[in-house]
């Protein structure tokens, strides 16, 4: 027979859990409200600004959104836009401008109505977005793995002929925009970073893109040759790596910033309209310019998916992109237009 004494601590246990269950379920709704952009009074002192995404629910062109669950640093998936389920269109593309894709597509969407609340997106680095197309469309984040075929690839020019050379895309690549690059810093630039060359000197902490799988290491590497021969890449992509001087990214447009803000870091090299984005944002980023004779260009371009499952309405988006609307959303940002001739 159960004793009283047992039955009652019982009973004191499952309210004890019961009560932890609850704070808990408050203390995700603390989180989800920020998410939403709603600050509670009680948790003003919280700093969770600096995790992505930075767009409070704004990237997202889903139409029903059903339950909103985003804690940031910990359930946070900034990269990946929209319904994955049955899209009449679907971009994998670098996110290197993945701030400029919400008002393209909105622009795009008022073009073409039925598409409404039909675009998926992805914005993850290329070389992954290309690896993604390879393994069919499929991707797996977390405990999750979802299967999505893009239509349309978008990244850097030299890229995209890459692929289509391997057939995973079809000609012709189609350019529309151009970027340079930028020092990012946190706001105030405390380590006062004034050159590439400072980004050499011992003590300076970096975040910078791995040149394995972000197309633009290349352009940073050629850049500190510029600037400091060979001398200075060393320094930059092997010693400090060694000493842990350098942090290496896997997604430097979301975690050069977020280092930056967090401390990790004194500088980065980034793309020019991605420390102008955070500016906008109001996030504490600030940049240092590289001079002309150091920098580097980068030339965006895009191409249909072999297989695109949506063909037509890839082909729309990529005429779109170099239409005066979107060329006026991208210089919002600095980007210019492409002048050179497109390929045939």
């Amino acid at each position: 027979m159960i004793s009283v004494d047992a039955i009652s601590k019982a009973t004191d246990s499952f309210r004890r859990r019961a009560i932890a269950s609850s704070l808990a379920a408050i203390a995700v709704g603390v989180l989800a409200q920020f998410a939403c952009g709603v600050t509670p009074a009680y948790a003003a002192d919280q700093d969770l600004g600096v995790y992505p995404p930075w767009s409070h629910g704004e990237n997202n062109p889903a139409e029903s959104r059903g339950l909103e669950f985003t804690v940031p640093e910990v359930d946070n998936l900034p990269d990946f836009h929209g319904n994955p389920i049955n899209p009449r269109l679907s971009i994998f593309v670098g996110g290197n401008y993945f701030f400029a894709m919400a008002p393209l597509v909105h622009a795009f969407e008022k073009k073409h109505p039925e598409l409404k609340g039909k675009i998926y997106y992805e914005t993850i680095p290329p070389g992954l977005l290309a690896e993604q197309i390879k393994q069919g469309g499929t991707i797996t984040v977390g405990n999750m793995t979802w299967v999505v075929r893009a239509d349309v690839y978008a990244a850097g020019l030299r890229r995209i002929e890459s692929t289509i050379k391997e057939g995973q895309a079809v000609g012709p690549a189609i350019p529309y925009a151009t970027n340079t690059l930028t020092i990012m810093v946190p706001k105030g630039n405390p380590a006062r970073i004034a050159s590439l060359s400072d980004l050499g000197k011992p003590g300076v902490r970096l975040v910078m893109p791995n040149p394995a799988f972000e197309g633009i290491g290349r352009q940073i590497k050629n850049s500190l040759a510029k600037a400091g021969g060979e001398e200075l890449v060393r320094a930059v992509y092997e010693t400090k790596v060694k000493n842990g001087e350098t942090l290496l990214t896997h997604i430097h447009h979301r975690q050069s910033p977020l280092y930056l803000m967090q401390g990790k870091a004194d500088a980065g090299v980034t793309w020019q309209s991605e420390a102008i984005f955070q500016e906008q944002a109001g996030n504490p980023i600030g940049h240092v310019a590289i001079p002309d004779d150091q920098n580097a260009t980068g030339i965006y371009a895009a191409a249909m998916v072999k297989g695109a499952p949506h063909r037509a309405e890839g082909r729309k988006w990529i005429e779109f992109l170099k239409s005066p609307e979107a060329q006026e959303i991208f210089r919002r940002f600095g980007f210019k237009s492409y002048q050179g001739e497109t390929p045939k």
